[in-house]
């Protein structure tokens, strides 16, 4: 059974610089994505049950927490030749499809 409840994050924790291409067709680094008070950080994928319980209050927390000067960003991790509902193209469409507000 998939939970509903979201793991308490460990907070002020260092994080490695990335670079990585957004679905917007950007490229993100942690400094174009970090708020004035801090950055989530999301492992999400599309094929997780987990994920897809709780899409829209991950739409809702994180559009919440920018009022806090916390911004948000998700990274697929996964092969999406192991799991292609994750490709690029896909990932894509359900952020569209959610309207994610962070890359």
């Amino acid at each position: 059974m998939v939970s509903l409840e979201t793991p308490v994050c460990e907070f002020d924790k260092d994080i490695f610089d990335f670079s990585l291409p957004g679905v917007d067709g950007k490229t993100w680094a942690v400094e174009s994505c970090r708020g004035e008070n801090g950055l989530l950080v999301m492992f999400i994928c599309n094929h997780c049950p987990y994920v897809k319980a709780i899409r829209e209050r991950i739409v809702r927390d994180t559009g919440e927490l920018v009022a806090y000067g916390i911004n948000s960003v998700a990274i697929m991790s996964n092969n999406p030749e192991e799991y292609p509902e994750d490709s690029f193209d896909n990932m894509r469409l359900v952020a569209e499809q959610f309207d994610f507000p962070f890359p």
